[in-house]
């Protein structure tokens, strides 16, 4: 059988493409390792907060079909591979996941496909190592077959911006793959835009997030200090949003999760070691944003000793343990390390989100509270760490004994304490 376009992984990034290639009109196969998930996919459940599953049934009526044989590859016109690129071990990136997908779809390659990489990794990846790798199947990159890198800008939880309506970055190993890949891409997204080369491309993402990175690291650090200042930092920064130019808004928080602001950057400074060059800025930025649960639990401490209650033994209620709000994705969410934490130091925690069942804290697994104005109550300490819009900020404030707010979204009284 053939196809427009195989997505090979379909997580946060290739389902959504997935989609907009199919509503589109475009023959799409999805590949991914997880028999598990190619099943639930066919049966129409989804696992991805962007897609529901009534959207996910459209997309099975329009032909769209998930599977783990990459020997289907052979009839697709296009792959695109979008699957994960963590970090390893002392922030070294992992390209694992990469290198097999990678390997699939060499053995199945056939002449004039296009290929296309979107996961993020370092410039000069995408010629150095998959090139290399689709060439094990005897085809020449740039003439037997068309090789491209766009990097994938989905924001999970965006209700503004999508797929559809964000520009697409797309460089190619020649002017003649750039063109394939760009015309691939203009048959569903309206807005593409060619750079000179694949590294260009590469770099995109990396300097996008990387920006990101750095000027929240800036507020978070300006975060710790400013309350010896008698400072509200929340206040002074609505008050520099209000200049219409040379000012961007970026909140502190308790820390930074997900799969782009704290894995990104470290892809750049990697890049930037190989070649004998320090990039202190956003190695600084890392240092400062992975700080902050430690920072969090500091003001924990604080808060708690304030009225005569130790650590130790105390209620803590931690609401929202997601990375962001208003979706479930907990990975890398800084909720964790500070769950270890107080942990180790022996408070009974427990936690509340709308989004999140059941939560595992190193092996412990923890079920989500169902009453939460009950859990508010109950708790010596409530720590607010992510602003979901289910949650009632003024019931939470009537009702605790005690507030930490890490997302300045409680108006401050006697008993709500702002980070």
């Amino acid at each position: 059988m053939s196809y427009d376009l195989a997505v090979v992984g379909l997580g946060y990034v290739g389902m959504p493409l997935a989609r907009e290639a199919t509503v589109r009109g475009l023959k799409v196969l999805g590949l991914d390792s997880d028999r598990r998930r190619v099943a639930s996919l066919n049966d129409g459940r989804s696992h991805v907060d962007d897609l529901s599953d009534g959207e996910l049934e459209e997309m099975l009526a329009e032909g769209f079909r998930a599977g783990s044989d990459p020997a289907e590859l052979a009839g697709c016109e296009t792959i695109v591979v979008c699957v994960p690129t963590p970090l390893g071990e002392a922030y070294q990136p992992d390209l694992t996941a990469v290198v097999q997908a990678t390997t699939d779809v060499a053995r199945h390659l056939r002449p004039g496909t296009l290929v296309v990489l979107e996961s993020t990794t370092w410039p000069g990846t995408t010629e150095t190592v998959i090139r290399p790798l689709l060439e094990t199947s005897g085809l020449r990159a740039g003439v037997d077959f068309h090789l491209a890198y766009s990097p994938e800008r989905i924001d999970p939880g965006n209700e503004v911006y999508g797929l559809g309506n964000t520009p697409k970055v797309v460089g190619g190993l020649t002017p003649a793959c750039r063109d394939r890949a760009t015309a691939f891409y203009g048959k569903f997204i309206p807005q593409v835009a060619a750079t000179r080369g694949l590294r260009e491309a590469e770099m995109a993402k990396l300097i996008e997030n990387t920006y990101r990175a750095v000027n929240i690291a800036l507020v978070n650090e300006m975060a710790t200090f400013c309350e010896e200042l008698g400072v509200d930092i929340w206040d002074a920064i609505a008050a520099a949003a209000t200049k219409p130019f040379g000012f961007q808004k970026f909140l502190p928080g308790p820390g930074v999760g997900g799969h782009c602001i704290p894995v990104d950057p470290a892809y750049l400074v990697h890049a930037a070691r190989r070649l004998g060059h320090p990039f202190r800025m956003a190695e600084l930025a890392q240092e400062i944003n992975d700080a902050m649960p430690a920072w969090v639990l500091s003001r924990v401490q604080r808060a708690l000793n304030g009225v005569g209650k130790p650590v130790s033994g105390a209620r803590i209620l931690l609401l929202g343990v997601t990375y962001k709000p208003d979706i479930a994705d907990a990975r890398g969410t800084p909720a964790l390390p500070l769950a270890r934490s107080l942990h180790r130091l022996g408070a009974e925690v427990r936690f509340g989100d709308p989004f999140v069942r059941q939560w595992s804290v190193d092996q412990r697994l923890l079920a989500g509270e169902q009453c939460l104005q009950a859990a508010v109550r109950d708790a010596d300490l409530v720590v607010l760490l992510q602003d979901h819009r289910a949650f009632d900020l003024d019931m939470i404030a009537r009702e605790a004994r005690l507030v930490l707010d890490t997302r300045g979204v409680i108006e401050r009284q006697d008993n709500v304490i702002r980070l």
